[in-house]
């Protein structure tokens, strides 16, 4: 690939996602742009890229940026910010909105969907403690492949088996050939929005519990915190950001500060874990 076109594909993926890619990553680019060059009948990247220069075409910049976008996901994935979810953050939200009884919980980047729906399988459990609240879970991506893949809420026999208990994929899912399709009731407590993080969030609403996990690692410095200080405006002081096991905001914002004792959890500093306990 030619120096000139690499720099105009990063840059154009930068701004329109956030992704930062380095020259060492030209190969990440050829494989994965290849396949949307023979799509729309290009000969090659080199035909792309001039196409990209002289002709902005929304659909083709849309199918650039989401072959580069990164679509890895499981159910219950590291399982440990779930346990924490429902055995941490869940009751002490619940206590603080025992009047309001509504908590709203948003997936952010959720790929194909396993995040929010692993989210619903907890909440189906909790069902009994639930009984008269409402709660919203809203699930985004800047694909809508990916949308659409989760609104269906269709799954391989691989992805099933990734982090899924058996108990759960008997309960929740429904065979249909080599695919599973979640259940109609876990559909229903789940939507799902094409929607990009480098936009303006206002329009999602205010969010309770946020989970935005291996997301930043993606973005440089300033994009971090770009994004970091988007979502702050979206909580409550005593709301929960759920990072990945390898992102921090310390050395980024200033508007979060790690959950005490709580790897991964992150809060305006309105919420604490004192008096509960929760899996290590």
């Amino acid at each position: 690939m030619r120096v000139e076109d690499f720099d105009m594909f990063s840059t154009l993926l930068k701004q329109r996602s956030g992704l930062v890619l380095t020259r060492d990553k030209a190969y990440l680019l050829e494989s994965r742009l290849m396949p949307v060059a023979r799509k729309w009948n290009m000969k090659g990247l080199e035909e792309l890229a001039t196409t990209v220069r002289t002709r902005k075409d929304e659909a083709l910049l849309r199918d650039i940026t989401e072959a580069m976008t990164t679509n890895e996901s499981s159910f219950f994935r590291d399982q440990k910010p779930f346990d924490q979810f429902r055995d941490l953050v869940l009751p002490k939200l619940m206590q603080a909105r025992a009047t309001k009884r509504s908590l709203r919980i948003w997936s952010a980047a959720c790929s194909s969907g396993q995040e929010a729906y692993s989210l619903s399988m907890i909440l189906n459990e909790q069902a009994a403690k639930l009984a008269g609240w409402r709660i919203e879970i809203v699930g985004t991506d800047i694909s809508s492949e990916m949308v659409e893949r989760c609104k269906a809420g269709v799954y391989t026999q691989f992805e099933v088996q990734r982090g899924l208990p058996i108990t759960m994929l008997v309960k929740h899912f429904k065979q249909n050939g080599d695919k599973w399709q979640i259940s109609p009731q876990l559909r229903q407590m789940a939507s799902f929005r094409e929607w990009n993080l480098l936009g303006d969030l206002s329009p999602l609403g205010q969010f309770d519990i946020v989970f935005c996990r291996n997301v930043l690692i993606y973005f440089d410095g300033p994009t971090k915190a770009k994004v970091l200080d988007s979502i702050a405006r979206q909580m409550p002081q005593d709301g929960v950001l759920y990072l990945g096991g390898a992102e921090t905001v310390l050395g980024i914002t200033d508007r979060f500060k790690p959950v005490e004792g709580q790897r991964g959890l992150y809060s305006l500093g309105g919420f604490s874990s004192a008096g509960m306990k929760t899996a290590v």
